[in-house]
């Protein structure tokens, strides 16, 4: 669904296709037969999927992550070596529309084993007027999942019913390790579960729930704890919005108690101080999670997870 993604590069391509993919794979060293230690070679789009075959598939598996931290993944490029490494994979895991380069070179590679995360759930489409509670449920899924709102590792949930969906491609790619497979998601998908009811205490009683974000990346977070969500770019976090969205906001901030404008850590905070100065209100951070750097708060998705809930609370007022 991603707005602004690219095919991959007319170049990239030739250039695969010119050298052979055999020699860029040999020169990727990424392989199982190129590392020998027998584990299984996962490439993994971008790090919600890294973290969940990371956690599912632990010693057995050697995780590669197409986005580097810190690079905001809608913008990835995909490069020659890249491609050629998911061709030279024992599996890929990708959420589509997501990030179409990815895509495209999936879709022409021969990897056996391709997990798209969007077909394991369903997806809703949510955009700058649409609140989160307020999003009208659709099951699509797969190739129908262009122009739906990809963020469903913010939902405990969905990621929930994406990583029991990974444990069993997993399990069926290396059977010789699925009990450990199936062991180590039935792990996750609890501690998934615990989050989720912090979450849903820690949201259940708040003064206010309408909270205001940079991008619409929080909608099925919003919707799963009866919140809305107000989006100054929607789903698109470099847009520009207009001034009749901005002067939008600053009413609705006034009428709904907003006290709090949100930005992300991979994306400009420009906008958002610049409305919550005019708006006269505070700003903090609420991170989607599509990285992990030095300015994330915590080192892993559980850690950034609790440090959301402690910032939605704050700025909600909790009870």
């Amino acid at each position: 669904m991603n707005i602004r993604g690219r095919l991959i590069p007319a170049a990239a391509l030739t250039a695969v296709t010119a050298l052979g993919l055999g020699t860029l794979s040999g020169c990727s060293g990424s392989s199982t037969a190129a590392r020998g230690d027998g584990r299984l070679d996962v490439i993994a789009s971008f790090y919600p999927m890294s973290f969940l075959a990371e956690r599912i598939g632990g010693d057995h598996v050697h995780v590669t992550s197409l986005t580097t931290p810190g690079q905001e993944p809608h913008d990835l490029e995909i490069s020659p070596k890249q491609i050629a490494a998911i061709d030279d994979a024992d599996a890929v895991l990708y959420l589509k529309n997501l990030q179409p380069s990815v895509d495209a070179a999936v879709a022409q590679s021969s990897v056996k084993t391709k997990v798209d995360a969007a077909s394991l759930v369903s997806l809703e489409a949510h955009g700058n007027e649409v609140g989160g509670h307020a999003a009208e449920h659709d099951s699509s899924k797969g190739e129908e999942s262009a122009g739906k709102d990809p963020h469903i590792w913010l939902d405990p949930v969905r990621y929930a019913q994406v990583a029991q969906g990974v444990g069993t491609a997993l399990e069926k790619a290396d059977p010789k390790h699925a009990a450990d497979y199936k062991k180590n998601t039935a792990t996750l998908v609890k501690q998934l579960g615990d989050l989720d009811q912090r979450f849903r205490t820690g949201l259940a009683h708040t003064e206010s729930k309408v909270f205001v974000t940079t991008h619409a990346a929080f909608g099925y977070l919003a919707e799963r704890y009866g919140l809305t969500e107000e989006a100054i770019n929607g789903l698109d976090p470099d847009s520009e919005p207009s001034a009749a969205r901005v002067r939008d906001l600053e009413r609705m901030a006034k009428a709904d108690h907003v006290s709090t404008v949100f930005y992300e850590t991979l994306v400009s905070d420009k906008t958002a101080k610049t409305i919550a100065h005019d708006a006269n209100l505070k700003t903090d951070v609420l991170d989607p999670i599509e990285g992990i750097t030095g300015k994330s708060r915590g080192k892993d998705y559980f850690s950034v997870q609790n440090a959301n809930l402690k910032a939605l609370q704050k700025a909600l007022g909790t009870k």
